[in-house]
């Protein structure tokens, strides 16, 4: 019975950490039908905006979300403008908004932030839900510089040699010792943390493939039929998550001298 209940435990906190993207996926799925086509002055992605910031005001109104919690959220957010602005330009188009929107930023629709914001969201609930610590933790200017390397070279990569290869080497080497831990019916359960990674990396690209499905947003090998995304997304989904993460534990938690992190 106690197992039942450790599992009933973790899949009810893990659906409610992830309550803000489980929520834009059911919206991806029910306006899908909307397309292209104007209601009231307003289009699909403009909706899709709206119903964003109710949510999150709900949930800060309802103190699912702190206020510590949402300023992470919203710089994660404009991280996340700026590299789409650039990933979608016309010189780059990795990718493509293919429907119209009134509220936009040149070619990127503004409820578009709000995707990665979920990831944000997910990690900083996770962290308060779960009673989340780490141990054997890099040193934050170690994982911040594999974070900003990260981030820059999504976009650097268009101009030089792609490094992620680097990038996931440096990240096994700093990350190979961590542990996680966190607690459930008042026991506490310990895992490395780059396996936990790969998972969450594996289920945001089965949410990824959802999104394109609905053509939130589709590749250009996509545009006239849709496929399944490359599992080399895995890759940069891994990358993004690691990004999140340090920003999440860098303004949420303290590290001691010792390696250990744990929530202010």
């Amino acid at each position: 019975m106690i197992y039942i209940q450790t599992l009933f435990e973790f899949l009810y906190k893990a659906a409610s950490a992830a309550l803000f993207g489980i929520l834009l996926l059911i919206a991806f799925v029910l306006t899908a039908q909307m397309g292209s086509h104007e209601f009231y002055g307003f289009f699909r992605y403009d909706y899709l905006l709206f119903y964003a910031l109710i949510i999150q005001a709900c949930m800060l109104y309802l103190k699912l979300e702190s206020f510590a919690e949402a300023k992470v959220i919203a710089l994660f957010h404009i991280m996340a403008m700026i590299m789409e602005i650039f990933l979608t330009s016309p010189q780059i188009a990795s990718w493509v908004y293919p429907q119209p929107a009134v509220f936009k930023i040149l070619t990127v629709p503004l409820f578009a932030g709000f995707m990665y914001s979920a990831v944000g969201s997910f990690f900083a609930r996770s962290l308060r839900l779960y009673q989340v610590s780490f141990s054997r933790l890099p040193s934050f200017i170690n994982m911040l510089l594999l974070a900003l390397c990260s981030y820059i070279n999504f976009m650097s990569k268009f101009f030089v040699p792609d490094v992620r290869m680097l990038l996931f080497i440096w990240s096994i080497c700093i990350f190979w010792k961590t542990k996680i831990s966190f607690k459930l019916q008042q026991k506490t359960f310990q895992f490395p943390i780059l396996p936990i990674l790969l998972l969450l990396a594996f289920i945001i690209w089965i949410a990824e493939n959802i999104s394109t499905f609905y053509k939130i947003w589709v590749y250009p090998s996509q545009e006239d039929a849709w496929h399944m995304v490359g599992w080399g997304k895995l890759g940069s989904w891994y990358l993004l998550l690691l990004l999140s993460l340090v920003l999440v534990m860098k303004i949420l938690g303290n590290r001691d001298e010792n390696g250990q992190w744990r929530l202010k």
